[in-house]
């Protein structure tokens, strides 16, 4: 069976570095599962995930013009459906009144506002109070 991308092959871990794994694979040949392509989560040490002599079954990322086989066991894995969050209904700012936040943590994008309208506040009495301090000195002065 010839090695080509996209296949599925299995072989034995013949060694763990701390950038990936050597993989043999049929007809001698030699592939590396790199780090990234090792789990779908944070892969801080190889050796969590494999360990030397284990049979695995991996997919054939890549084969470049030198003969390196790029394999992947993530692609391999069954990807869970990502839960679906619920939309929570935005407020609708009502004018001169404060809006009626329902209970709970707030989202980032009421975080964000609520933190950009504090801080167009903090800068307007910053700005009208340097603005008072500057025009009465020095301004209308003449030499």
């Amino acid at each position: 069976m010839a090695i080509e991308v996209g296949a599925v092959v299995e072989g034995e871990v013949t060694g763990i570095t701390n950038f990936g794994a050597f993989l043999q694979l049929p007809e001698g040949k030699v592939g590396l599962i790199h780090i990234s392509e090792v789990a779908s989560t944070y892969v801080k040490d190889v050796h969590d995930f494999l360990k030397e002599h284990q049979k695995v079954k991996a997919k054939v990322l890549s084969i470049d013009a030198r003969g390196k086989i790029g394999l992947s066991l993530k692609q391999m894995e069954e990807k869970p459906e990502a839960p679906v969050k619920p939309v929570k209904p935005k407020i609708a700012a009502m004018p001169e009144k404060k809006a009626v936040r329902p209970a709970g943590p707030m989202s980032f994008e009421d975080k964000l506002s609520k933190f950009m309208k504090d801080s167009d506040d903090r800068l307007l009495d910053l700005r009208r109070n340097t603005e008072c301090k500057r025009g009465g000195r020095g301004a209308s002065r003449e030499r």
